[in-house]
C-alpha cells in the first residue's frame, strides 16, 4: 500500500508546526527527554520528533498520546470551541417565518 504524504498550504500548515513547537517546549519545561515521552505515550522517537516539528502525516492520536503524557490532555477540548463562523452562518440560513393574519368571516 502506497503512503500518501499529506500536502498542506503554508496558511494550514502554520498552525501544525506552532502546535508542533508548543508541544516540545512543553516537554522541555518539564525536563522530559524524547526518549522518556516517546516511551511513555507508546510511540517511536522519530515519530515524536516528527510532532515536536509538526509533521502533518502524524496521526492525531499520536499527537494526543503526547499531550496526555504531557498532561494536557484538556487542551484538545478547547480546538474548536467556540466556532463564530458557523454560528453566523448557521443564524444567516436561518428562515423566520411570519403567520399569515387570521381570516375574519
Amino acid at each position: 500500500m502506497k503512503k500518501r504524504n499529506a500536502i498542506l498550504l503554508p496558511r494550514a500548515q502554520k498552525p501544525v508546526s506552532i502546535l508542533g513547537e508548543n508541544i516540545k517546549l512543553a516537554r522541555l519545561r518539564r525536563k522530559f527527554s524524547a526518549e522518556q515521552v516517546a516511551e511513555r505515550a507508546n510511540i517511536s522517537r522519530p515519530t515524536l520528533l516528527s510532532i515536536e516539528k509538526g509533521n502533518p502525516n502524524v496521526s492525531i492520536g499520536a499527537y494526543v498520546k503526547v499531550l496526555v503524557v504531557l498532561g494536557l490532555e484538556k487542551d484538545i477540548n478547547k480546538v474548536a470551541k467556540d466556532d463564530d463562523l458557523g454560528r453566523r452562518l448557521q443564524d444567516a440560513s436561518l428562515i423566520i417565518r411570519e403567520r399569515a393574519p387570521k381570516r375574519t368571516m
